[in-house]
């Protein structure tokens, strides 16, 4: 199985990071002398994806501008929230639905992503295809974060993510998952963390562990750190 589709999520304000994010969307904040959103989309070109949607919401106009000027080798589609932000859920739901495609890879372009995922990424790939599952999540274990402040999402036995007292794993902002995970949901807008959590209570939602460093820009504190190791 080849994965098609990347979404990527742009539309958040990105509220942490003000005020580098009063005038700037978050995907285009620039680390190393590179944004968010073509740290993401060079990943996505190791990957061999061709076909790109992105979700937009929060100054959404610059996000379309820079993609317009993008001389990225695939198909980059711009899809709108609309009059109201709909949330990770929703954004992930909507960029589906004009998709004959079934299964996608979904990508936060907080995390800076390194090449090296790249490997990971498409052995987490053959992981779902082997196991046929409708959902599996790219996790790391918090020791590896940059970020010491997370606590830690879920925990992770056997491939299965649960959620106790003490969670030692962290969503990593990368995960596939199949359409068939939101024929329940009725909603328009609401949280991923919704389905998640639902597919934990039925014991089917899915991991694969990331042995690489976690970098994610959390705040204005992991901005200036890492602008400072720069």
């Amino acid at each position: 199985m080849k994965l098609k589709i990347a979404l990527v999520l742009c539309a958040g304000y990105g509220k942490r990071l003000k005020p580098l994010t009063l005038k700037k969307p978050k995907p285009l904040i620039s680390v190393k002398n590179i944004n968010l959103l073509q740290n993401t989309l060079n990943l996505l070109k190791l990957l061999d994806i061709k076909k790109i949607k992105i979700n937009t919401f929060y100054l959404e106009k610059q996000i379309i501008d820079f993609v317009s000027k993008n001389e990225m080798n695939a198909k980059i589609e711009i899809v709108k929230d609309g009059d109201k932000i709909l949330n990770t859920g929703g954004g992930i739901l909507n960029l589906m639905k004009s998709s004959d495609e079934n299964n996608f890879i979904v990508f936060n372009p907080d995390t800076i992503w390194s090449s090296d995922h790249a490997k990971e990424i498409n052995d987490m790939i053959r992981f779902y295809k082997n196991n046929s599952l409708n959902n599996l999540l790219l996790v790391v274990n918090k020791n590896k974060s940059f970020d010491k402040r997370f606590k830690g999402d879920f925990e992770l036995k056997e491939q299965k993510l649960l959620k106790q007292k003490k969670n030692n794993f962290i969503f990593t902002g990368c995960q596939i998952i199949n359409k068939k995970v939101f024929e329940n949901n009725k909603e328009k807008y609401f949280s991923i963390s919704k389905i998640w959590d639902q597919k934990i209570k039925d014991k089917t939602l899915f991991g694969y562990e990331s042995k690489l460093p976690f970098i994610h820009l959390t705040d204005m504190e992991i901005y200036n750190r890492l602008i400072k190791n720069n």
